[in-house]
């Protein structure tokens, strides 16, 4: 006998189609020529990559794009173009705020900002299926309320991809030569945007997985906790010299007991071997900074915290900023949320351009920026030492 499906066949039959990959076709930017991103089956087949001139809005673009009132001309900062002015949010002598749907306005930045970006960061949505709110806490000790910071429902995982990668070919052409993104994303993701940022930027291009470890409250899980974020970072050109700063950990406590702080140095035998090694009388900067970070999250009553959802710590936006840009560069966030990203490289004398679309990640930002105070940056001659985690390094700044 033969059962008649039923509702819940359909909604299984939309999970698997979910879980089926899908095939992404989009001209790779870099060589001009056409490049296949497929994985599982390929039963259902996405459409290519929306032009940048065309009308209809991306489907990730689900919240206001409004424009605000237009600010005060610019100062510091080159100028955006007359198409994106009504678009700006708030502007200070180190950069401008815009709001809008980022996809439309990275393309349109090719016209006043082709390859003039050092650093692009990108925190994306991770995914995660939800709404996230944002916690505001009111006049009184005690009252807080929640508003809709933005929303991370997708149809599948490769609108989702598709929609970043909406993203990731307009910012291509906005780097400098020497200049890097970096994707800041999930355990759960970060293989599919390794692969679709291969493809966009070319392998060859590929520079760093950088591991974000944090501790925080365990959960309830028959797993190994999950203490990580994934920060890839791509370099425009391959063959460009890259803008890149060594950043410095301490040193063991093994090599401070035997060589103290003096740097280290190989003595050679005849047979060109090393045979030992010795100290000089020079001070050591510490340890090349590798590509695993211990840095703590912002913790509930550190006063950097903002309350936005997906908001990261300036301690790690700082190492980010210092190591892959130079004072007086530009460093593009296209997914500015709470400002962070912002209020460091201001902080640290380097040119901004910020945009988001949510209200909450506007205001939140807004105010931010506005509560920035003036103290200059530490200077940067030389190498850069970071002694380890540094908490609430700019908690003036970041009070809202």
């Amino acid at each position: 006998m033969t059962r008649a499906p039923d509702e819940g066949d359909a909604a299984r039959g939309r999970k698997v189609a979910s879980r089926e990959a899908a095939s992404l076709h989009f001209d790779r930017v870099k060589q001009g020529r056409a490049v296949r991103l497929a994985w599982g089956g390929k039963e259902r087949v996405l459409p290519g990559l929306r032009a940048p001139d065309e009308d209809a809005a991306p489907e990730s673009a689900r919240l206001s794009t409004t424009s605000s009132e237009k600010c005060p001309a610019n100062s510091g900062h080159r100028e955006v173009g007359d198409g994106l002015r009504g678009a700006i949010e708030h502007e200070t002598s180190r950069g401008v705020l815009l709001r809008g749907d980022n996809a439309k306005v990275l393309s349109a930045l090719a016209e006043t900002h082709r390859e003039s970006v050092t650093l692009a960061y990108l925190d994306p949505p991770f995914l995660t299926g939800r709404v996230h709110k944002a916690i505001r806490k009111g006049k009184t000790v005690g009252e807080r309320s929640l508003d809709v910071a933005f929303d991370d429902r997708w149809d599948d995982r490769a609108a989702y991809l598709e929609a970043l990668a909406d993203r990731l070919v307009p910012i291509r052409e906005l780097l400098a030569p020497h200049g890097s993104v970096v994707v800041h994303v999930d355990p759960k993701t970060s293989h599919y945007v390794k692969v679709l940022c291969d493809e966009i930027f070319g392998d060859e291009c590929f520079a760093s997985e950088i591991v974000w470890r944090y501790r925080r409250w365990p959960s309830k899980t028959p797993n190994f906790q999950r203490v990580h974020d994934v920060l890839l970072r791509y370099r425009k050109d391959a063959k460009a010299e890259p803008r890149f700063k060594t950043l410095y950990e301490p040193l063991a406590p093994s090599t401070l007991a035997t060589w103290g702080t003096k740097k280290q140095k190989a003595v050679v035998g005849k047979s060109g071997r090393r045979v030992r090694s010795s100290s000089s009388e020079d001070e050591s900067s510490g340890v090349p900074m590798g590509d695993v970070w211990e840095i703590g999250v912002i913790a509930p009553v550190a006063r950097e915290r903002t309350g936005y959802p997906s908001q990261k710590p300036e301690a790690l936006l700082e190492r980010v900023v210092r190591a892959l840009s130079a004072p007086g560069d530009l460093v593009l966030d296209p997914y500015s949320g709470s400002g962070t990203t912002l209020a460091v490289a201001a902080r640290l004398e380097r040119r901004y351009l910020g945009i988001d679309a949510s209200e909450v990640a506007l205001k939140t930002a807004r105010e931010r920026l506005r509560a920035l105070l003036p103290v200059p940056a530490p200077p940067e001659s030389g190498t850069t030492r970071v002694e380890g985690p540094r908490r609430g390094a700019y908690a003036r700044a970041a009070r809202s």
